[in-house]
């Protein structure tokens, strides 16, 4: 730990990231407290979601080489293993754990190279 670093410090810095988190988290229903969500908010409340997917697929494939069977095999299987238990299960945190584990799983064991 840097020695400008004190546990006051510490705490302090922790208090006000607490802070700012509850204000965050407050604020809609302080702004929204009429019952009545601007349309805005609702269109984004629809379409943030599967965009940000979006944006994370392309993130996680952008770094594949895909010149190379055992980088691109084991990243398009567990994407197929995510996309099966979605449409199955309508469950993100089952479907993206178990293609996370299986994803892990093949790189360790299967196509290490």
């Amino acid at each position: 730990m840097p020695s400008n670093v004190t546990a006051p410090h510490t705490l302090l810095l922790i208090a006000v990231i607490a802070i700012i988190s509850f204000i965050l988290r407050a604020a809609p229903f302080i702004l929204f407290r009429g019952g009545h969500t601007p349309a805005i908010v609702r269109y984004l409340g629809r379409v943030m979601p599967p965009a940000v997917i979006g944006m994370l697929v392309v993130y996680c494939f952008s770094s594949i080489d895909f010149t190379d069977w055992r980088a691109f095999v084991p990243a398009l299987i567990a994407a197929l293993i995510v996309i099966l238990l979605h449409i199955w299960k309508k469950n993100s945190l089952l479907s993206i754990g178990a293609g996370t584990v299986a994803y892990m799983l093949l790189i360790q064991f299967v196509f290490k190279g």
